[in-house]
């Protein structure tokens, strides 16, 4: 069965955040490394807008949160609690969290994107040039780097696809290079 199928089953032909019934599709829950039906959501285009554009965010559209955080499905409780968390200067959120539980694994998920924090307390991750790097982004190695516990060097020029971000510090991504997961110092990378 494919993903689409699996997720208008589950869902009802129905957004899991709002219940819209228009304009519906896959939303893979960030930083995603599996995807599939534990790690996406079938949501609207106005959802998905929203969730992907925080400047844009109507926070009278997110009341349906009140529902959907119940979900059985760890997507929907990841996206209700980052939106709430995105919120909760607007008062109701905030009520809406301290009622919400999640399990441990489910909440550090949610916690990944540092959504809620205020900017003073966010870990941000730049290259050498100062740009803000995201997981999933590409790098490229501006100089040659020995890799510890091994006798490979990485070549300046080598480019690292679909990075992660060290949640603990801000100075360190992991990538793989050469077919080997590393751990890559920021301000030896440039984003391309």
């Amino acid at each position: 069965m494919s993903l689409i199928k699996e997720l208008q089953d589950r869902s009802g032909n129905k957004c899991e955040l709002c219940a819209a019934t228009e304009g519906l599709k896959i939303y893979e829950v960030p930083p995603t490394s599996a995807g599939g039906v534990d790690g996406s959501l079938l949501a609207c285009s106005t959802c998905i807008d929203q969730i992907e554009n925080p400047d844009i965010t109507d926070a009278n559209h997110w009341r349906c949160l009140n529902d959907s955080m119940w979900s059985e499905y760890r997507a929907v409780q990841v996206v209700a609690w980052r939106l709430l968390s995105r919120l909760k200067k607007e008062g109701w959120p905030q009520d809406l969290l301290d009622m919400m539980y999640l399990d441990d694994d489910t909440l550090a998920f949610a916690k990944v994107t540092n959504e809620g924090l205020d900017d003073s307390e966010k870990i941000i991750h730049r290259d050498v040039n100062g740009v803000i790097l995201e997981a999933g982004d590409s790098v490229v190695l501006v100089k040659d780097l020995k890799v510890k516990g091994s006798s490979m060097v990485a070549k300046q020029g080598t480019a690292v696809r679909n990075i992660r971000l060290d949640h603990e510090n801000a100075d360190y991504i992991e990538g793989k290079v050469d077919g080997q997961q590393i751990v890559i110092i920021t301000k030896y990378v440039k984003k391309t």
